[in-house]
């Protein structure tokens, strides 16, 4: 099977798990706990229905729509997941330039393994960064005036990861620190034959935002990585978030919100929006599925700040749900990183493709023209039992 014959979400994963070895693609898959969290994110937009207008003239319609301070071609943008070189040598410089040209925007975590400026160099697309809030504040402070020499459009503070979730299947499978595969594990490696010799022609695998952080100490990546294990700080308030959100001067989201109080907290210190996020059901288990949380936030705020629906989208329908409840757009970060495992740059290329023509489509037989459009009077909210 080829990228080419895949024709969804579904597809992607089913050959992303055919090509990847079986700890990185737990790592890609897994949640936190029983995984209800990771299940019902996607599950959850089944609960809503879309009520269609017909007998619109929908000959043309327009799929841009403004966040973070720039246009995008459609409203769907990519999240900032870690460690891409896991998945693909393409990595994240693949993902940036796909989105790009597809109109979109490139999210680089703080954990990636590709740098700051060479994201920066490789795209003139709308770029977001990553960042927490360190015990370390010069480094945090770096990572703001590196994104600004970079030209980074936005900065998103995610505050959701004090500590990691309990992801059992990284424990079965041996991705813990450091790594522990067992047998059938490391067979994998050397079944997955493209996989490992790509990793042995290009085994460049570094945490690249971080790593002179510790060349005193002996470089690698495991140094790294318990670097940045110890870096993050559960002291971290509402009072950090003003003081950084001053230093960026600029779009600025939260993500990791879900609840309208905590949206009122972020409007008053100052951020222009909200990436609503339980961390890919990675994170606290049983949170509520992201597209639960859009109406009540913006009941709460208003049109005061940017709604982003991030987790569990799978589908143009889903897209047209969250923006009928009141997202501004909608992020995905396993949507691309099965298609990245899958088919590299190509990969993802594709998968963009596919997801924008489902959201025209739907658009078409929903009877919107524009995004602007969209509102609660197309949904219909199912009884839940």
């Amino acid at each position: 099977m080829s990228v080419s014959r895949c024709f969804n979400t579904a597809d992607f994963r089913k050959l992303a798990k055919a090509k990847l070895p079986a700890p990185m693609f737990h790592y890609i898959d897994g949640g936190a706990d029983d995984e209800i969290t990771l299940r019902r994110n996607t599950s959850a937009f089944d609960d809503f229905e879309l009520m269609p207008r017909f007998l619109v003239d929908v000959s043309k319609i327009d799929t841009k729509t403004k966040v973070l301070g720039t246009t995008l071609d459609w409203p769907v943008f990519l999240a900032p997941t870690g460690m891409s070189r896991l998945f693909h040598h393409h990595k994240e410089l693949g993902v940036a330039r796909a989105a790009a040209k597809a109109g979109t925007l490139y999210s680089l975590s703080t954990l990636g393994t590709t740098s700051i400026e060479d994201v920066g160099k490789a795209t003139d697309g709308p770029k977001m960064f990553q960042i927490y809030i360190l015990k370390d504040r010069g480094l945090t402070t770096e990572f703001v005036e590196r994104s600004k020499a970079a030209k980074f459009t936005a900065l998103c503070l995610t505050v959701d990861a004090p500590m990691g979730g309990n992801r059992e299947r990284d424990h079965r499978h041996g991705m813990t620190m450091p790594p522990r595969f067992g047998v059938s594990d490391l067979m994998s490696f050397f079944l997955r034959f493209g996989w490992s010799m790509n990793f042995i022609r290009d085994p460049d695998f570094r945490l690249a935002n971080v790593v002179h952080r510790v060349d005193a100490i002996g470089g690698g990546t495991m140094p790294v990585m318990e670097y940045m294990t110890s870096q993050f700080d559960r002291t971290v308030t509402w009072k950090d978030v003003e003081w950084l959100v001053k230093q960026w001067n600029g779009p600025f989201l939260i993500k990791g919100l879900q609840s309208p109080e905590d949206a009122k907290r972020a409007r008053d210190v100052g951020a222009t929006g909200i990436m609503i996020s339980n961390h890919g059901g990675r994170q606290l288990e049983t949170t509520p599925a992201p597209v639960d949380c859009i109406a009540p936030m913006r009941d709460a705020i208003g049109d005061s700040l940017e709604l982003i629906c991030d987790g569990g989208v799978r589908r143009g329908t889903h897209v047209i749900k969250a923006l009928a409840l009141g997202a501004n757009a909608c992020s995905i970060g396993r949507g691309y990183l099965y298609a990245l495992a899958a088919g590299g740059q190509a990969g993802v290329e594709r998968a963009l493709t596919l997801l924008r023509g489902e959201i025209e489509r739907d658009m078409i037989l929903i009877g919107a023209r524009t995004i602007a459009e969209i509102d609660r009077s197309f949904l219909i909210e199912r009884p839940r039992r």
